[in-house]
């Protein structure tokens, strides 16, 4: 035992320096700085628990709202809110611990907590009957909180959603985030190699990985206090009570789309088919070649298949 902590130690020690070496020490950026490259005539800033909650409300008619993923922001939606503002309200937050709302003061990322946020951000801007779309941790949230209030839930769209265990190995950023040692190199080492490598995963054809979309990730995570609140979501991430979770997509009556990207590497195409199996009123559409963020990856293909489903009465 005591072996291999000395080689664990050794390990770590070795990465510091190739990650000094390759990518340097990174600071954090003050959200005034970022504000300024990212926040627009659109956004607004809303109180909730002591943070000011990043969000934009655009365009007019029924409301949509929409929820991003990890280590994410409501950016991860601009092609679709563009076309859909012209005929629909359309509002996009950046959730708790990402984009430019940051962390909050518990540390709590938990899916019950995103839950109640989601809640009291929808009661102050008195949103009360609405559309509802969330891709990843966003999915996880939407469906659950749609299950909470299926009374405000006009239609549920999920994409590549999280909230039922896979069987793929998780992302090698959440391991190295819950990791002693590595955790805390994690803090102080964020290279932009490292963002763009897990945009790699997520997306499935690497052409379309352009400079400025690794430059708005790596701002993001490197907003002040962005990487302690992810390393604090990674350490309850992954984790699932399948029945628990089973039972309250059953409840959901609301009716739902799921569009999954056939080469998803994070939440594979099975656990897709396996959500659809448990809503009772969902429709499952498979994008081929794209992978986790199909909304970002493919935006107009995405996008057709979610204005179908919304027009369809």
């Amino acid at each position: 035992m005591k072996n291999k902590k000395i080689k664990y130690s050794i390990y770590a020690a070795l990465l510091v320096v190739v990650l000094l070496i390759v990518g340097g020490m990174y600071s954090d950026i003050p959200v005034a700085q970022l504000k300024e490259k990212y926040a627009n005539e659109y956004s607004k800033f809303l109180e909730i628990d002591g943070m000011q909650v990043h969000y934009r409300d655009e365009g007019k008619g029924i409301p949509i709202l929409l929820i991003h993923g990890t280590a994410s922001s409501l950016h991860t939606w601009d092609d679709w809110t563009k076309e859909l503002a012209q005929n629909y309200r359309v509002i996009r937050l950046d959730l708790p611990a990402f984009g430019l709302t940051g962390a909050n003061k518990n540390g709590d990322y938990s899916i019950k907590n995103y839950v109640q946020f989601l809640d009291q951000f929808t009661s102050k801007i008195k949103l009360d009957d609405f559309h509802l779309g969330g891709s990843s941790l966003g999915g996880n949230i939407a469906w659950e909180y749609a299950a909470k209030y299926p009374q405000k839930i006009k239609k549920l769209v999920l994409v590549d959603a999280s909230g039922l265990p896979t069987n793929n190995p998780q992302p090698w950023i959440f391991k190295l985030a819950k990791t002693p040692v590595l955790s805390t190199v994690f803090l102080y080492l964020t290279p932009r190699m490292v963002i763009k490598d897990n945009i790699k995963q997520v997306y499935d054809d690497d052409v379309k990985i352009t400079d400025q979309l690794v430059t708005r990730y790596h701002d993001m995570a490197l907003r002040a206090g962005n990487r302690q609140a992810f390393i604090d979501r990674a350490k309850i991430d992954f984790k699932f009570d399948e029945s628990k979770y089973s039972e309250k997509l059953k409840s959901i009556k609301a009716p739902t789309l799921l569009i999954w990207g056939e080469n998803d590497t994070w939440i594979p195409l099975d656990n897709g088919r396996r959500m659809d199996s448990l809503l009772p009123n969902s429709k499952l559409v498979v994008l081929k070649n794209s992978g986790h963020v199909s909304m970002e990856e493919n935006p107009v293909e995405s996008l057709v298949i979610f204005k179908a489903f919304l027009e369809n009465r």
